[in-house]
């Protein structure tokens, strides 16, 4: 297997991680040149991590949930300066074969800032990006997920910081969307796959059609609604095309939420408080999950 021709650091973010986390680090190490694991589990709970640093791999364990944007600041801001890229990986990426070589041959053309490869379910390998190209290689995209993409180190640098105002969720959106106006390019490799886990998928018969489900957690689904909404306010005039296609998203999100999750009150009581915060600009700590630790400047809802 060819070596990547540019030092790579992998950043792995961690919350209360499982096996699948020692697999992910052993892949990456097979072509990054080290393993950043950054862990959010709070103080007081075991994690796996407990004794995984050694060589070629470092652990930052702060002791609180900074959630995902608070752990990528931390490891940015803890990053070699021999790291020339940054691979951002989830607890559950386990790397095939390859997918780092591949990537990071990409980044011969100065021109693309970022690159991605196409995320798939874990489960049957199927996409479920409903707006992802359906042709060519590499295709420039306005957003990509997280887990997979491999940034370059100046873009990062240039960037600044991951948006901890939104926790969790349209982190990644927020990054690629500010990114993009700076000229930055962001590609996705459509031939190269991730396998990554998209939580709860739950399948629904409506007559002919077959209307598939992602099952949240309340708070989950305050964050996504809230999140999403004050991106579409902020880029409707700058990328409509990207708002709209957010709108389409959180619109069909919240009708599956009403008519087909069984917790639906609650759910849709935390979608509701969402798009309301999202108006007002302010968050509510009661959707924040337990051991949180939201350092936000944003007005914060009683």
């Amino acid at each position: 297997m060819a070596e990547p021709s540019i030092n790579i650091t992998a950043v792995v973010t961690a919350y209360h991680p499982d096996d699948r986390l020692s697999a992910v680090i052993g892949t990456a190490l097979e072509t990054c040149a080290e393993v950043l694991v950054v862990d959010n589990t709070p103080a007081g709970s075991a994690s796996l991590t407990d004794g995984l640093a050694g060589p070629g791999v470092r652990v930052l364990r702060s002791g609180s949930n900074g959630g995902l944007a608070g752990a990528l600041n931390a490891a940015v801001g803890a990053l070699s300066a021999k790291a020339e890229a940054v691979l951002v990986l989830d607890q559950d990426s386990v790397l095939p074969a390859g997918l780092v070589t591949a990537l990071a041959a990409s980044l011969a053309d100065a021109s693309i800032g970022v690159i991605a490869p196409t995320p798939v379910d874990a489960v049957d390998g199927s996409t479920y990006d409903r707006f992802a190209p359906s042709a060519g290689e590499l295709v420039d995209r306005d957003t990509v997920i997280t887990s997979g993409m491999l940034v370059r180190r100046e873009v990062l640098d240039a960037a600044g910081p991951f948006r901890d105002e939104f926790f969790v969720d349209w982190v990644d959106n927020d990054f690629c969307l500010r990114i993009r106006r700076n000229g930055v390019r962001i590609v996705q490799d459509t031939k190269t796959l991730l396998p990554h886990s998209i939580g709860d998928r739950r399948e629904h018969r409506v007559g002919p059609m077959t209307i598939r489900v992602l099952r949240y957690s309340p708070w989950r689904h305050y964050w996504i609604t809230r999140n999403g909404l004050v991106l579409i306010r902020e880029s409707l005039g700058r990328n409509p095309r990207w708002a709209l296609q957010a709108v389409l998203y959180l619109g069909r999100q919240a009708l599956t939420t009403a008519v087909f999750e069984p917790s639906r009150a609650a759910n849709v009581k935390a979608i509701l408080r969402g798009a309301l915060d999202a108006v007002t600009n302010r968050t509510t700590p009661g959707y924040l999950p337990a051991g949180a630790d939201y350092r936000s400047g944003t007005k914060v809802a009683r």
